[in-house]
């Protein structure tokens, strides 16, 4: 029996540790000697790969893991050679070798390792040379495939500098064939556009620069195109037309909306065959080139409807009025004379001319729906209001087959129900146009000219004439044109409509503009660098038209209702027919008539089909103006059931800007020469801590000396050569596991964690000379944010890869009682499951690359507009200003969203639930008296009416806290 210890990583309490022991206890052949929170002892005669398996299966990480460089390989034998003497050791649970990189991981030491590689006739490379190096990337469709790439790439040799669906740059002392093998075996592709060696490290002093203020990254979409749709009336006519583009090949998925009467369209089929296919259902549909076009378009539309709508309304109603206020006052309706039956005739010709001229659209379309052997709420009209007509038309011209108290015309009714629901559909109308304010806000942003500044001659010119690299003047009170640079002048730019932030924004040389905001003081002149559909405004713009266009789980329950809700409505009308006919009292067919229609007419799924994308699309717009973008509307049901909210906490509960505030010193250093030295090694490290070590360097007007041998240990630290002294710079675990003896700075260590700083160990030569404090100040409104959410019953959870005690201040600080310390960048994710493990829904907020698995993997990604593209892509929401109320904002508003869809839901299918068997007679042997068809057709506008103006609720939402840094 072998005896071992090993490290344990992430094992914050002791009901971990009574995990782990509980899993090993079913191993056979191991033994558990001893445990605690960062070891555990055991004694086994079988290989470690079944331990660590079962240890990393809890969410914990165990053991060393080593990703050397290595050199001498020539073929695949030499690393079958190496894999065959891997494979003998008991020491050793995992590894992937190949010609370049000897991938480790298990309880053999380094030392041990790399002798074994060197026994085996190959070489360990101490001394790397850094390469930087492009890709373009092919295959990755989702933000889930950026992340899943992003955690395979996160390796100790090599640093990602940006990643997105289409391109990839590293910095790596990998060839760039090992790059393209990885992202190969990921199963993407990868091409090298550009490669360039790193630029040599020289002794001259680097001069301070104005750190860059972050640019909020809109990840991109994907190609969409939105086609503007005419003659959609209900949800039955949305899967009409959603079935009809599918068909269409290159259609890779499709988007309805009913209250927009748009189709977005992915894929990359023909523009011509989409619109031909749409055509051919029975509906219309065209493009426009570009928003303000579309927009105008869209509101020309809606003006011509509500205008035609209007106009046949009253038409309708000036005829249906007069007859049924004729028979509610006494005058007969009933064909008793053959002047009645002339004069009703005359009426009857007039009603006719009413139906084929004010309600001609309803049985045009219900016509072309038959053709397509489907049925929509035109056909309901049409049936009820012909049926109508017909049967008096019938007494009329023959009397005689009728007996007398059936001698009833119901021409009023066929008036009255085209008009109520016309003028339904115009309130609707006017009401629908109301939903996309806060998109037609956005685009109002964009203006139509910018001044052009060239050869010291200013001019004014379209936009479309505005390239990159232009250099645009900027004039107090004027939207910025395009996305672009500072490069002279200084004034304060008002951000709200973009992000939500109410405070204007310095802008000095060197800070981003965006397309939209508005100077408010001085004069600026910048360079244009994004245009057109490049820009963070038309990119927002785009993802608030996909989110309003997408549709939740409960909407695709109600469009699965609405594709059989029609044709059973028929059913029932025929039933009810038949029961009046054959055992309802005479005269059966005037109560047949009646009863069929009123069932017809009072069941149209207008409110069905417009309860889900009146509140998305309310909900979505609503959520732009308060700074949240919200990539598609079946993140806001997720984010409504959140009841776990995990913070990650450099950058996003604190400002992401690390200082240096404290030093020890344990040997003969001075503190500049402690400073000089560890900045030497962090220098080409892009590392938070790392910058700060480098700027207080700076700020000291210290020198900087080149290194050598540089290796980066995620999670753990660095080590290198510097003025020939070899540097190790880290944390306690990096120290432990290199034999230095820290246990006499303990009590440092721990004074610097309990002020709320990060304690940095630099190891020299074997030997411990100092400790750093760094410290990332919390944001101003952190606190207020994080008691926000806890009022709002959420469990707050802190996540951070810095020590225990230094994390427990800060949360001590927030009043965050869950903290989980220690965490190595790719175990963010094992922790997002392990807390769905135990029954949790969570929402994980972050903004790092290291953050993207995790965002993916949680049931809601919130992502902080100034982080990453891979974050942003990983994510569902992206908040646009910088604060965690967002967070808070986001889940309110889509709980309210969603409560506001269910209102709608549930309104639609009582009115339905209840009006069907009231139509079709079961309360007549109580009140002896049928529903009226006019008072059908009122009732169904008002539905409609009723469902579009509770969803235009949701446009004075409010959060229930205004945001502290106000």
């Amino acid at each position: 029996m072998n005896t071992i210890t090993l490290p344990l990583t992430n094992v914050r309490c002791m009901r971990c540790v009574n995990k782990i022991r509980d899993a090993i206890s079913l191993l056979p052949a191991i033994q558990l000697i001893d445990i605690n929170t960062e070891q555990l002892t055991v004694s086994t005669e079988s290989p470690l790969p079944s331990l660590f398996d079962t240890i990393t299966a809890l969410g914990y990480q165990v053991g060393y893991h080593y990703q050397l460089p290595i050199s001498g390989l020539s073929c695949g034998r030499c690393v079958a050679k190496i894999e065959q003497a891997l494979s003998e050791r008991h020491d050793i649970a995992h590894f992937n070798i190949s010609k370049q990189l000897a991938d480790v991981s298990g309880s053999i030491s380094k030392q041990a390792l790399t002798d074994l590689i060197i026994g085996l006739g190959y070489q360990v490379v101490t001394s790397q040379i850094q390469y930087h190096y492009n890709f373009t990337l092919t295959g990755l469709s989702c933000g889930k495939c950026v992340a899943k790439l992003t955690t395979v790439l996160t390796q100790d040799n090599i640093d990602i500098i940006t990643i997105d669906k289409n391109n990839l740059s590293v910095t790596t002392s990998l060839t760039a064939d090992d790059i393209i093998t990885i992202v190969t075996t990921t199963g993407y592709q990868a091409v090298l556009t550009t490669e360039d060696q790193a630029p040599d490290v020289t002794n001259n002093p680097i001069a301070p620069e104005p750190e860059p203020e972050p640019e909020p990254i809109i990840a991109s979409q994907g190609t969409a195109t939105q086609l503007l749709l005419s003659g959609l009336t209900c949800a039955s006519c949305v899967a009409s037309v959603e079935k009809a583009i599918k068909a269409v090949e290159g259609v890779d998925s499709v988007n309805v909306n009913l209250a927009e009467r748009t189709a977005l369209i992915y894929g990359q089929a023909s523009l011509q065959a989409v619109i031909t296919a749409i055509e051919n259902a029975g509906y219309g549909a065209e493009q426009s080139e570009d928003d303000q076009t579309r927009r105008i378009r869209q509101q020309q539309q809606n003006q011509q409807t509500f205008k035609t709508h209007i106009r046949n309304a009253t038409v309708s109603l000036a005829l249906g009025v007069p007859l049924m206020a004729w028979g509610i006052f006494g005058g007969s309706m009933v064909i008793d004379s053959t002047t009645s039956q002339i004069s009703w005739g005359v009426i009857g010709l007039i009603t006719l001319a009413l139906l084929v001229t004010a309600g001609k659209d309803f049985y045009i379309n219900s016509w072309k729906a038959f053709l397509h052997h489907r049925a929509t709420m035109d056909t309901l009209v049409a049936l009820g209001t012909g049926a109508a007509w017909l049967f008096s038309m019938a007494v009329v011209i023959a009397p005689d087959l009728f007996p007398l108290a059936a001698r009833h015309v119901y021409f009023e009714a066929s008036a009255m129900i085209i008009g109520l629901i016309t003028i339904g559909h115009a309130l609707e109308a006017r009401a629908r146009s109301r939903t996309s304010k806060a998109l037609e806000r956005l685009i109002d942003l964009q203006p139509q000219t910018a001044i052009v500044v060239e050869n010291g001659q200013e001019t004014e010119q379209p936009l479309s004439a505005v390239v990159a690299g232009m250099t645009l003047r900027l004039k107090p009170g004027a939207k910025v044109a395009v996305d672009g640079s500072v490069i002279d002048g200084n004034s304060y730019l008002d951000e709200s409509m973009l992000t939500g932030e109410p405070l204007a924004v310095h802008k000095k040389i060197g800070d981003h503009v965006r397309a939209g905001t508005i100077n408010q003081q001085g004069s600026l002149l910048f360079k244009a660098e994004h245009i057109g559909t490049d820009t963070m405004l038309a990119r927002i713009i785009q993802l608030v038209r996909q989110a309003q266009s997408s549709k939740p789980a409960l909407a695709r329950l109600a469009d699965t209702i609405s594709s059989i809700f029609v044709p059973s409505v028929m059913i029932i009308a025929i039933l009810t027919a038949m029961a009046w006919f054959y055992f309802g009292p005479q005269p059966a067919s005037v109560y047949m008539l009646v009863a069929a229609t009123t069932v017809l007419i009072i069941a149209c799924p207008c409110a069905l089909g417009l309860a889900t994308p009146m509140s998305v699309t309310v909900g979505v717009g609503r959520a732009a103006e308060l700074g949240i973008l919200i990539k598609d509307a079946e993140a806001m049901q997720q984010a409504a059931g959140i009841d776990t909210v995990v913070l990650d906490k450099t950058g996003t509960l604190t400002e992401g800007k690390p200082q240096v505030v404290d030093y020890k010193i344990y040997n003969t250093l001075t503190r500049e020469q402690l400073v000089q030295l560890a900045a030497s090694l962090e220098q080409s490290s892009e590392h938070p801590l790392a910058n700060a070590i480098v700027q207080s360097a700076q700020q000291q007007q210290l020198d900087l000396y080149p290194h050598s041998d540089f290796m980066t240990y995620s999670g753990l630290g660095v080590s290198g050569t510097v003025d020939q002294q070899q540097l190790l710079l880290g944390n306690a675990k990096f120290m432990n596991q290199n034999n230095i003896k820290i246990t006499h700075a303990e009590t440092d260590f721990d004074f610097i964690a309990n002020q709320g700083a990060t304690p940095v160990y630099l190891a020299q030569n074997g030997l411990l000379a100092g400790i750093i404090g760094i410290s990332d100040p919390l944001r101003k409104d952190s606190f207020s944010a994080v008691k926000r959410m806890q009022k709002m019953g959420l469990n707050v959870v802190m996540l951070t890869g810095d020590s225990i005690k230094t994390a427990q201040v800060i949360a001590a600080k927030l009043g965050i009682t869950d903290v989980v310390a220690d965490v190595l960048p790719d175990g963010k994710a094992a922790q997002i499951t392990l807390l769905q493990q135990q029954g949790k829904r969570v929402a994980m907020v972050g903004d790092g690359i290291n953050d993207a698995p995790a965002l993916a993997l949680a049931e809601v990604g919130i992502a902080m507009g100034s982080g990453t593209d891979v974050a942003i892509e990983s994510a569902q929401f992206t908040l646009m200003r910088h604060s965690l109320h967002g967070v808070a904002d986001a889940l309110e508003l889509s709980k309210a969203t969603l409560r506001n869809i269910k209102e709608n839901l549930f309104g639609a299918f009582i009115y339905n639930t209840l009006g069907i068997p009231i139509a079709a007679g079961v309360l007549f042997p109580l009140t002896g008296t049928l529903l009226s068809p006019v008072i059908a057709g009122a009732a169904m506008a008002l539905s409609s009416i009723t469902v579009v103006s509770n969803a235009n609720r949701l446009r004075l939402f409010k959060p229930s806290q205004q945001h502290q840094e106000k």
